[in-house]
């Protein structure tokens, strides 16, 4: 491999389904730049000696789970949107370390301001893990000011009220037993849904209600909540959306360069099979 050669990688486990080599490979070439792009298998406990094994050409990772708090704690330096999230999707190498960022506040933002949802202000958040957290953020940069989230075990979700107080936004936990799930979608200016098909599938009728709905669910597609949020004329952004627009700050971080939009939509509409418009 040439020495003047940039890297950079997905770090995960696992990582063998991820789609970014096709965003970022995609931005690079568009770029003209000689850079490459690839998997890297690392645990949580893994990630640490990973970094510590990459030479001078690697400019950046992309992390994703379970790595993403590791990624925050071994950074030099990180934003403050990724210490009030917890957790970092992105490293960037610096003089003197790495700089960790969370752009996926950027895919949750960037997907619902794509379909059209930029007014909301008020939110619902299903389930209070890592994503909720993102998920959150992303609320918050659309200019929400409070959320419910939902989750099992309101003693759990400590860390999304966190979160929200950090960001200056009000974060109400409700159990999932004792929610009415139909005056909160129907109320909400747009519900983001972090949990998986099955957890939803007896309250589809009533999460369609919302009038913007982020599924972060993206395969198999349609996800029975997407169809029926579509099938009452809501608006509707998807995991893969998510994805898409969480790369775009990723390329910036590890090119200095703009992230060149259309190619690298073209490219996961491709890989994807266009099961998805994946406005910008």
């Amino acid at each position: 491999m040439p020495t003047d050669v940039r890297r950079a990688a997905i770090a995960g486990k696992p990582v063998a389904h991820s789609l970014s080599p096709v965003l970022h490979q995609a931005a690079y070439d568009a770029l003209g730049l000689n850079m490459t792009y690839s998997r890297l298998e690392a645990s949580e406990s893994e990630l640490p000696t990973l970094v510590a094994t990459l030479d001078e050409s690697w400019v950046g990772l992309s992390v994703t789970m379970p790595g993403k708090r590791a990624a925050l704690e071994l950074a030099t330096v990180a934003t403050a949107r990724a210490r009030a999230v917890g957790a970092a999707n992105t490293l960037v190498r610096k003089e003197d370390g790495w700089a960790a960022d969370c752009t996926d506040i950027d895919g949750v933002a960037g997907a619902l301001r794509a379909v059209g949802c930029v007014s909301a202000t008020t939110g619902v958040v299903l389930g209070a893990g890592g994503t909720a957290c993102a998920a959150l953020a992303g609320l918050a940069s659309l200019g929400v000011s409070s959320a419910t989230v939902v989750v099992r075990d309101v003693a759990k979700a400590s860390s999304a009220v966190n979160c929200g107080a950090a960001l200056g936004l009000a974060v109400s936990p409700v159990s999932w037993a004792a929610a009415d799930f139909s005056v909160l979608s129907a109320s909400a200016s747009v519900l983001v849904n972090t949990t998986p098909p099955a957890a939803v599938a007896p309250l589809i009728a009533d999460l369609s209600l919302a009038p913007c709905v982020l599924d972060v669910i993206y395969h198999p597609w349609p996800t029975p909540l997407a169809t029926a949020v579509a099938e009452r004329g809501g608006v509707l952004a998807t995991g893969l959306d998510m994805l898409l627009h969480q790369a775009f700050g990723q390329v910036e971080q590890f090119t200095g360069r703009s992230a060149p939009r259309e190619a690298m939509r073209d490219a996961l509409r491709a890989a994807t099979g266009g099961i998805l418009p994946l406005p910008l």
